[in-house]
């Protein structure tokens, strides 16, 4: 309100619970009412994971596909619904590279992630009679947030211990701007990310043989370091 020209009742903030999927048709109603409309939906609720899979129960597998993934797709089914009445409308899903390539200790995370990638391309095909309404995946590399802050541990207990050095993560700024460059442009996907994590997506995507012999030296020395508490 204070940097903009818009009003109050330009803005709606509602609290929303992912896991608690039967509130999402009265939180899209509650906007739609205010609102009278949805141009767009950002799927960006999630918890990412630091912990070797056989130390992890499964509860905690369960519980990161509960919000990551059918949080997301069930908010994604109320707001489609009003979308395809108008036959318009953007769904911006913010994904991972974690959802192209596979990483020690987050399998659940990127097992989530690879979800999202695999019902959001799947859903694109399924509305091809409807071409105003777009869906894009972004997949950011590592981004200074509080994620590494609130992640999966072995059990939901416990948290984590140290979260290390961030600062040589990309800045949320430029992520958010690549981001809504991304959405601007209706691309279907894009890998929002510096080098060298860029550059493995792209050795992941056309050259798995050597990312996989890549990822197991890489990886060893991650799990060195995690369990050294580095």
């Amino acid at each position: 309100l204070e940097i903009s020209n818009l009003s109050e009742k330009d803005i709606l903030v509602l609290r929303l619970d992912l896991t608690d999927r039967s509130s999402h048709e009265a939180a899209t109603n509650s906007v739609l009412k205010h609102f009278g409309k949805i141009d767009v939906l950002v799927n960006n609720g999630g918890r990412s994971q630091r912990s070797l899979f056989v130390d992890t129960n499964l509860d905690v597998y369960s519980a990161i596909m509960e919000l990551n993934y059918l949080g997301t797709i069930s908010l994604t089914k109320h707001v489609l619904n009003h979308m395809i009445q108008r036959k318009k409308g953007k769904i911006v899903t913010v994904s991972s590279v974690m959802g192209i390539m596979g990483a020690p200790l987050a399998s659940g995370y990127c097992a989530s992630k690879h979800a999202l990638q695999g019902f959001f391309n799947s859903l694109r095909t399924e509305l091809t009679d409807y071409p105003e309404i777009s869906i894009i995946n972004i997949c950011p590399g590592p981004v200074q947030s509080k994620i590494i802050q609130n992640v999966f541990t072995e059990n939901l207990a416990k948290s984590l211990e140290s979260s290390g050095d961030q600062s040589h993560k990309m800045p949320t700024d430029r992520c958010v701007r690549l981001t809504l460059v991304s959405t601007a442009n209706d691309l279907k996907e894009a890998w929002v990310s510096d080098h060298p994590y860029l550059a493995v997506c792209y050795l992941w995507q056309y050259a798995p043989t050597w990312a996989w012999w890549l990822m197991n030296r890489m990886g060893k020395r991650r799990i060195q370091n995690f369990k050294s508490g580095v």
